[in-house]
């Protein structure tokens, strides 16, 4: 009778083990390098979270939603960046969905963004993320990059004078004005706190006009390691072969947090910037005198405890963005959001808030990967960079190749389902005698 009943359980374990195989070969399973992660239960909640799973936004971003990033004719489009192989900063951030530790306790349920992370500033360390390297337009992210150039090649003190094109900048101003006399220290202020498209383009002019200043931080997102990044207009304005990664956006911001003014100006709530004389050719105008400038960092305004800075973003393609640091007990936690929106009853800042309090109870042993460091780390991990088509990418459950947690867990089914046989062949000679 136990041999039977061994018997039994063993096919039982075969054919459940098959199963398991089966499924396995549809595609990955699990969100993270440990496991599946605890999903929150209660009412499905009223918005919907962009499915990555299956890597659609491996190579290129998403498609645009109007004619901001067409070509002028007789120009090329330009081709999608190279997809390095293996991932920057581990294999498990090659993975497009949720990547996360089940010890750290469920991620935050309610995010909107369809790529989104969080990490140490300090260490580096990957806490969690989704679809890391996946490519999205970062909007006025992208103004840090350039902050990070100004701050290199330009003096502080120096004096700028603004022209027509500065101040008739499309979409969100400083309010530079002709007469105005601003420095740079000025410009930067208004760039990151007010993320003024002005004090981007009059920036960009002080450095050489927009092509250099192009060809300047597309070399230093090379030089951080942040292969997903490539800026197109200096502002974060959509422009065609816009792309960066909410990976890339970490490498960037912590690159900007590692200097002292940088941290100073990020950390500004309110600042005054400087106004300019009347118009003689506007009839009526008036002097227009300096004016009390706010963080569009609500976090900042608001007061969210151990607030570092932040910049936000938002076009009509690139939806909201935001990359930020606060710091709690010694602890810096940084997060990325890409591609997100605020719904009624979940508002973005709601969403930066929780995914900052998921990285604080992070104990220092979670990790999914790490954040490379602008050195010779950086270089060897961009180079070679492998030239990639949709199709290498992609599994047969039109994922990007299995998770690496996939591949574990099949590695053990089979493992497994070997074992299981070898019992049987063991059971059925045990009975012959």
């Amino acid at each position: 009778m136990t041999s039977g009943w061994t018997r039994r359980t063993a096919s039982a374990l075969v054919a459940a083990v098959l199963g398991m195989l089966l499924c396995m070969s549809a595609g990955p399973v699990g969100v993270g390098p440990a496991g599946a992660v605890p999903l929150p239960t209660g009412a499905p909640p009223a918005f919907s979270t962009p499915v990555t799973d299956h890597c659609p936004h491996k190579i290129g971003t998403p498609p645009a939603v109007d004619e901001s990033e067409a070509v002028a004719p007789g120009s090329t489009t330009p081709s999608s960046l190279p997809v390095p192989t293996p991932a920057i900063g581990g294999e498990d951030l090659s993975y497009c969905g949720v990547v996360a530790d089940p010890a750290a306790g469920p991620v935050p349920p309610r995010l909107t963004s369809a790529g989104w992370l969080i990490a140490d500033l300090d260490s580096g360390r990957v806490i969690a993320a989704k679809d890391p390297h996946g490519r999205y337009r970062p909007a006025s992210t992208i103004k840090v990059l350039l902050a990070l150039i100004a701050l290199d090649e330009l003096d502080l003190d120096a004096t700028v004078i603004p022209t027509a094109e500065d101040w008739s900048t499309e979409g969100d101003s400083c309010g530079m004005g002709p007469g105005g006399h601003y420095t740079v220290r000025d410009l930067l202020t208004g760039l990151l706190m007010v993320s003024g498209n002005d004090c981007a383009n009059a920036l960009a002019r002080e450095l050489g006009g927009v092509e250099t200043t192009l060809e300047k931080m597309n070399e230093r997102a090379r030089e951080l390691g942040a292969a997903d990044t490539r800026a197109a207009s200096p502002s974060g304005l959509d422009a065609a072969g816009m792309s960066s990664s909410p990976y890339d956006l970490a490498l960037i911001f912590r690159a900007a947090m590692a200097q002292e003014t940088f941290r100073e100006l990020i950390a500004k709530p309110t600042f005054r910037f400087p106004g300019y004389p009347r118009r003689p050719d506007v009839p009526g105008d008036k002097d227009h005198p300096a004016y009390d400038m706010y963080s569009s960092n609500r976090l900042l305004v608001d007061g969210y405890p151990g607030m570092l800075g932040g910049k936000t973003g938002y076009t009509d393609d690139a939806r909201k963005t935001f990359v930020g640091v606060a710091e709690r007990d010694g602890h810096r936690i940084l997060v990325v959001q890409m591609y997100g929106l605020s719904v009624e009853g979940d508002m973005y800042w709601d969403q930066a808030r929780e995914m900052f309090e998921y990285g604080f109870r992070a104990g220092p042993e979670i990790t999914v990967g790490h954040l490379v460091d602008p050195t010779a780390e950086a270089a060897e991990s961009t180079a070679p960079r492998a030239a990639s088509s949709p199709d290498s990418h992609l599994a047969s459950s039109g994922s990007d190749t299995a998770s690496p947690m996939s591949v574990r867990v099949l590695i053990g089914l089979v493992a497994a389902l070997a074992a299981v046989v070898l019992l049987l062949l063991g059971l059925r000679l045990f009975g012959r005698r």
